[in-house]
């Protein structure tokens, strides 16, 4: 539905099991942007969400209380911020396996991020699997061997190094978001792609590019000098525009 630092919100279905992942958008825009997927905002099941900065729970209490919503996150995200009073409320240990949401099986990921208690998340549905993996600023073999046997990625590339560090952010704020627990880097996460069996891969989805620090073309052309034949497969992110939906089975 939207992906970047303005705002962060993804749709995942399983069976009759529709879930958002992340809130960054008021609920009248979230109305908006469901409605050019083909969804009505009354049909979403519950919230999940990764962690606590803004462009990811922007919206997360007024949404889960204008539609009456169930909210799952870690301990440290919820304590991490005021959210207001949730409808309800699942809190998940961010190391302590999967759980079930509906017809969906969701195994959270830490990742290293300047969050409080950050989380990713392979979301399975019957045999297929999604993996979501952005808001990290390095990879580590742990993460890769959680992401192994995908049907289909969501992979931050946030910035290209060089625009970085010739773009408008000061240079504590280059730092943050070039460091370990910052974002992903475009050539970071073309290495950590080589680094999984991406032939089974049905999509790969490139998300979180910075509108200032990287150009849609510098990424595609990373992720594609590392892995030639992922060319078909991938797809990149907007902050503006709605995706496709994207199909595992």
């Amino acid at each position: 539905l939207g992906s970047g630092s303005r705002g962060n919100a993804t749709l995942v279905q399983g069976g009759d099991t529709l879930v958002l992942v992340d809130c960054g958008f008021p609920l009248r825009e979230l109305r908006r942007r469901c409605a050019l997927a083909g969804v009505e905002v009354e049909a979403i099941d519950a919230l999940l969400v990764t962690h606590e900065h803004g462009d990811h729970v922007r919206g997360v209490g007024p949404v889960a209380r204008g539609l009456d919503l169930p909210v799952w996150m870690s301990h440290g995200t919820w304590h991490a911020r005021d959210y207001g009073e949730l409808p309800e409320l699942h809190l998940f240990d961010s190391h302590g396996g999967a759980f079930r949401l509906g017809e969906l099986q969701v195994e959270p990921v830490p990742v290293p991020h300047d969050a409080r208690e950050p989380a990713q998340f392979v979301i399975a549905h019957r045999r297929r699997r999604l993996g979501l993996l952005t808001d990290l600023g390095s990879h580590t073999p742990h993460i890769a061997a959680r992401y192994r046997g995908l049907d289909a990625l969501l992979l931050e590339c946030n910035h290209d190094p060089q625009m970085l560090a010739n773009g408008p952010y000061p240079p504590a704020l280059q730092a943050r978001v070039g460091g370990d627990y910052g974002h992903l880097a475009n050539g970071q996460a073309a290495a950590f792609l080589q680094g999984l069996d991406h032939a089974a891969l049905r999509h790969l989805v490139a998300g979180h590019l910075s509108e200032k620090n990287n150009a849609p073309e510098l990424a595609r052309q990373t992720l594609c000098r590392a892995v030639p034949d992922i060319a078909p497969r991938l797809a990149l992110l907007e902050q503006d525009g709605v995706s496709d939906w994207f199909a595992l089975g």
